[in-house]
């Protein structure tokens, strides 16, 4: 099988996991997050962190292997503007996952707590909740972007 086919597979396999992790896991942890409930929420809260473990830490290294790798084999110059564009689209998105990541697991033991004590969730729950939101929307713009940028090539 031609070698530039089977890495792009992997680069486009590996952005649908990226994507489709994301908007899963948010539109979960929005949901169980509104039911108030901390049962529901630390339930939620541990699978989402356990899936960011699983499919986005791994396909954050995957996309930009492939991705450079793909520009290798296509002989596209690393300075195209639109590869320029989506490298600091994806870091700004990556940016934006790293405190999202310690904000999900303070917020799984927060709801995990109260749980156990049969307890409503705590404010301080709510804060990180709308620095998760804060900071879900601009990584998600960012990828939107890039799958453009990819996709069209335009710059």
């Amino acid at each position: 099988m031609n070698e530039y086919i089977v890495v792009k597979w992997l680069h486009i396999l590996s952005s649908t996991l990226l994507f489709g992790t994301g908007i899963g896991t948010a539109f979960y942890m929005f949901s169980a997050s509104l039911t108030r409930d901390s049962a529901i929420a630390a339930a939620v809260t541990r699978n989402v962190v356990t899936a960011d473990w699983i499919f986005t830490a791994t396909t954050i290294v995957i996309q930009p292997l492939t991705g450079f790798y793909l520009v290798y084999l296509a002989e596209i110059p690393v300075t195209s503007r639109w590869v320029m564009w989506s490298t600091v689209l994806y870091l700004i998105a990556g940016a934006c996952w790293l405190p999202v990541v310690w904000l999900q697991i303070r917020m799984h033991q927060l709801a995990a707590d109260a749980s156990n004590r049969k307890d409503e969730l705590p404010p301080l729950y709510w804060q990180y909740f709308r620095f998760w939101i804060g900071l879900g929307i601009p990584a998600f713009i960012a990828l939107v972007i890039v799958f453009y940028l990819m996709v069209a090539k335009p710059i």
